[in-house]
């Protein structure tokens, strides 16, 4: 094996920290080598150094030339995530020249169009390349995105019942037969919760359709964290842990909303939640030295397990400058991995630690409503606040999820939630010069 081999089997091996110092070493003495400098950008781009890796992939495109398909790729990958579509859906479209026709290419272009705002023009584009390759399960899910993403909300759910088939969900194994979506007849179904906490809450509000469709009973299976909050949902006759659920037939959650939404194009109201005695005393203990102030929790990060936790979250050093604002105090409802720097660097200090502690979700449903305002990223905070009705700024990265839409400030999925979107990709400057304006502005009516 040559040592260029070697380099690469190191890559291939996932052994991104080896590999990488040593591409290094190896474009030092081959600077043409416009497919290695392809590889370091594809390791650099894996690895969360997008700007570093579109550096490396514009150096292999120069010395490739505009025909080399493997560059040209990893070059719209790279701009793609970095928020760049325009030039991406250009360079996949010239790939589609090079190579004629590609389902993922295609898949792709149109992903890029819905992540540059564009949904109409992705469902248009991905429903031409699913007549070119009838079944394709990314063109497929891609659809399905662009369908939720455009509001057209009954397609959507449909098609968006194959996220099962895209190999990043695990298909459950059940002992009673799948609901097929005929009427139920008098038959009890089990609904068990989505991949996502924020998920659960989101589309628990569709449990009475369950009822509608002929459920003599519906059945929720909540995880441990949301159990307590969920015992009050409309539509559930018992919530109760999944290893304890048991029905005549079983669905997932996210099954009901096509359901729902071809009956009533209305988004229904947020989901009803149960906050516990309990949890309000220990919220209200916690507040109590700060009431003449404008309490403001806040939230910075959500589950690191989600694969696009990194654009949606950022530091909490970004909350620490609103601590400064006269009359207002700052309360931390996070809980996990991310509060180790922030104790660490005395941030508690001034952001003070209300949920760390938290036993679930009951808990910080209970601080929220101590709060006269939640700021938060795009995770299940931000779903809790608006079911609970609270007034909450929701803090979107450019390509967020698609149920906030684009460009509005308003959504009808949570009457009282405010979205602040990113106006450049990757770049939370303008959200926090908004959320510092127009807080200052709020703790000042507050004092007058």
């Amino acid at each position: 094996m040559t040592p260029r081999e070697k380099i690469v089997a190191l890559h291939r091996a996932g052994d991104l920290a080896a590999a990488v110092p040593l591409y290094g070493d190896w474009l030092a003495r081959n600077p043409g080598d416009a497919g290695m400098w392809s590889n370091l950008g594809a390791a650099l781009r894996k690895s969360g150094r997008l700007e570093q890796a579109l550096r490396a992939h514009r150096r292999a495109q120069a010395l490739a030339g505009p025909r080399d398909a493997q560059v040209l790729a990893n070059l719209a990958n790279v701009l793609a995530d970095l928020g760049e579509n325009r030039e991406a859906i250009a360079l996949r479209r010239r790939l589609l020249e090079l190579q004629g026709p590609d389902p993922m290419t295609e898949a792709m272009i149109g992903k890029a169009l819905r992540a540059d705002g564009r949904a109409p023009a992705a469902v248009d584009w991905l429903r031409g390349a699913l007549t070119r390759h009838p079944g394709h399960v990314e063109i497929r899910l891609q659809l399905a995105l662009a369908l939720l993403a455009a509001g057209r909300w009954a397609e959507g759910f449909d098609a968006f019942g194959m996220r099962w088939e895209s190999g990043e969900l695990t298909p459950r194994r059940m002992s009673m037969p799948k609901w097929d979506g005929a009427p139920l007849d008098g038959r009890s179904l089990l609904v068990m919760p989505e991949q996502g906490f924020g998920d659960s809450i989101a589309f628990a509000r569709f449990l009475p359709v369950a009822r509608d469709l002929g459920a003599s009973r519906v059945i929720l299976a909540a995880r441990p964290p949301l159990l307590r909050l969920l015992q009050a949902v409309q539509g559930a006759d018992l919530v109760c842990p999944e290893a304890e659920a048991r029905g005549d037939l079983w669905c997932d959650l996210m099954d009901l909303p096509a359901h729902g939404f071809a009956r009533d194009a209305a988004v229904p109201p947020p989901t009803r939640l149960a906050v516990p005695e309990d949890s309000r005393a220990r919220a209200r203990a916690v507040t109590a030295p700060y009431r003449d102030r404008l309490r403001v929790g806040v939230v910075w990060s959500g589950s690191p397990s989600f694969r696009a936790n990194a654009a949606r979250s950022f530091s909490h050093e970004r909350f620490l400058p609103l601590a400064d604002i006269p009359g207002v105090q700052l309360f931390s409802l996070y809980k996990g991995p991310a509060l180790a720097p922030y104790r660490a660097d005395g941030s508690a200090a001034f952001i003070i630690d209300a949920c760390g502690s938290d036993r679930d979700f009951a808990d910080c449903a209970a601080m929220m409503e101590e709060m006269d305002l939640i700021v938060t990223s795009d995770t299940v905070t931000a779903h809790l606040a608006g079911s609970l009705g609270r007034p909450v700024w929701t803090l979107l990265h450019w390509d967020a999820f698609w149920l906030w839409g684009r460009g509005s400030e308003r959504t009808a999925w949570y009457p009282s939630m405010r979205l602040i979107r990113q106006t450049r990709p990757h770049d939370w400057s303008d959200v926090f010069e908004a959320v510092a304006r127009d807080l200052a502005a709020l703790a000042g009516e507050k004092r007058r």
